[in-house]
């Protein structure tokens, strides 16, 4: 029997999700969706109906085959900034175990959120089966519950503080037998109110949440408790619908998050610089390869602070210059957005028909703020120290906040469709431009390429996992002395689940990201 689809995600469940949809007629949008609803239970730390993200969208079907188009639902800033002093706004510590890291949360923490009007929208344009039928795997896990497993149980430990800050909060995360502490690895997880949330959301639509009796509680909750949102704030809240930002890399045309976001842009700015990587037949890992690769990263770091592209020297760009359109849109566009990097995870799916969908989505880390009733905790974006480099409280009103969230699909000249994105803050776009390099440069499979050992450049310290030769890593360090080795994959390098295939040919195939317990599977 010929194949429905593929799918990749951070979980099984969530995998799970989107198979049970695909097998049940639905469409890879279809699948997409329900595998989100479903990360809200099964990856909690990390997706949230209260958060935002981008469905990148490629339509081989229906009404709308033949385009690609993004739907933009992350979070904007409030109308309104009220002072400093009346705001609900306090830190939190994060615990890495081997490092500690402060967070911002609490109401003055949330802005305006988008996924439920994303889920819908993108539902009403591109879906083939009902709302309620792409929910009810969620709904069904909410209510049954699941194991937290060790990818998971790390991640709420590391944000325990906020999950553990209130008590609505403590009631969805604590251990159910030791009610002080956070359920951890192998203990279940049980969400009926989100269930119940979910279940009514599909019968009764975005107003719900956005004009109705859920969204009135917010708006309650925010104006007694310190929080900067208000109706207007909900009920005017648009999804966006934005061309792709198309580039054309290794004999693929890859359609990326375009401004005001500013992952795609990077990943493109740095995919230019990488062209003659692979006329000059520089192997994955290899000396040459490498040092081409940091210095790259190096390139785009300072394109990225700078909001502007420079002339790179040729050892990094390889005589490669970007066109002035480019570099216009890279100031225009993403110049005055302020960005959000944090917490994220990731799905793609690719259906028989070739329809294609790359998903990413975040909630920030949280702000311990539970719409009552639903299970639903809202997003801590206004408390990113990202978005207020000149301090907390300054942000722009009524404003699309900008994301390092790049969800990608390439198209090789023979047809075959690449899906793919990452979470992982800051090193999203340099997983993205690895496993791209490695996929479509290289000609690896795409499990070797998502497996592929990773570096990342930041702040002139360089991070790299094992799996290097002693003579690239020499050479590595006589360049950058601030040199991390990593003794084992790590889910700081980001979490690529990818599929891929020629669903003409009836040729399917996908990689889940183990540094993220990731999970591929065809349907």
């Amino acid at each position: 029997m010929k194949a429905r689809g593929v799918v990749a995600a951070g979980h099984e469940a969530t995998v799970g999700a989107a198979t049970t949809v695909l097998e049940e007629g639905g469409n890879a949008f279809d699948a997409a969706l329900a595998a989100m609803c479903a990360a809200c239970v099964a990856e909690p730390a990390l997706a949230s109906l209260g958060g935002g993200g981008f469905l990148m969208a490629r339509v081989a079907t229906g009404a709308m085959a033949g385009k690609t188009l993004v739907y933009d639902f992350f979070p904007q800033s409030p109308k309104q900034r009220p002072p400093a002093e009346d705001l609900d706004f306090f830190p939190v510590m994060a615990d890495f175990g081997t490092a500690q890291q402060e967070f911002h949360i609490g109401m003055g923490s949330i802005a305006t959120p988008g996924v439920v009007r994303g889920l819908f929208e993108a539902h009403a344009d591109l879906g083939a089966i009902p709302i309620r039928q792409v929910v009810e795997p969620a709904v069904s896990l909410a209510r049954e519950g699941l194991q937290v497993n060790a990818v998971q149980g790390y991640i709420v430990s590391v944000i325990a503080g906020i999950l553990m800050s209130s008590p609505a909060s403590r009631a969805l995360f604590a251990n159910p037998e030791r009610p002080d502490e956070i359920v951890g690895a192998g203990q279940w997880l049980r969400l009926p109110a989100f269930a119940d949330a979910l279940e009514i959301l599909a019968i009764e639509g975005t107003d719900l949440f956005h004009r109705g009796e859920m969204g009135r509680a917010v708006i309650t909750d925010c104006a007694a408790r310190g929080g900067c949102l208000t109706a207007a704030d909900l009920e005017d809240y648009r999804v966006e619908r934005r061309r792709p930002l198309t580039v054309d890399a290794f004999g693929s045309r890859l359609s990326m998050n375009p401004p005001p976001s500013s992952g795609g842009l990077l990943i493109a700015f740095a995919l230019e610089v990488l062209r003659d990587a692979v006329t000059d037949g520089e192997a994955p890992g290899s000396t040459a390869h490498m040092l081409r690769l940091v210095r790259t990263m190096a390139a785009t770091n300072r394109a990225r602070v700078d909001s502007r592209l420079h002339e790179s020297s040729a050892e990094t760009a390889a005589g490669t210059l970007l066109a002035p359109a480019f570099v216009a849109a890279y100031r225009d566009g993403v110049a005055g957005h302020p960005v959000s990097t944090r917490g994220t995870t990731h799905l793609s799916v690719l259906d028989a028909a070739g329809n294609a969908a790359a998903l990413t989505i975040t909630n920030g880390e949280g702000s311990g703020y539970v719409v009552p009733g639903t299970g639903i905790m809202l997003n801590n974006m206004l408390g990113e120290e990202d978005l207020h480099p000149h301090g907390f409280h300054r942000w722009r009103t009524d404003t699309r906040i900008s994301s390092m969230m790049a969800p990608t699909v390439a198209v090789d000249r023979d047809g075959t469709i690449t899906v793919l994105g990452s979470g992982g803050s800051n090193r999203i776009r340099t997983a993205i431009l690895q496993v791209l390099s490695h996929l479509l440069a290289h000609g690896l499979a795409p499990e070797d390429a998502v497996n592929h050992p990773r570096i990342h450049l930041e702040d002139r310290r360089l991070s790299v996992e094992p799996g290097f030769s002693e003579e690239a890593l020499a050479a590595l360090a006589d360049e950058f002395t601030d040199m991390v080795r990593w003794e084992h994959l790590n889910m700081f390098f980001g979490g690529v689940h990818l599929v891929r295939g020629r669903p003409d040919a009836g040729v399917l195939e996908g990689a889940g990201d183990p540094r993220r317990g990731g999970v591929a599977r065809i349907v």
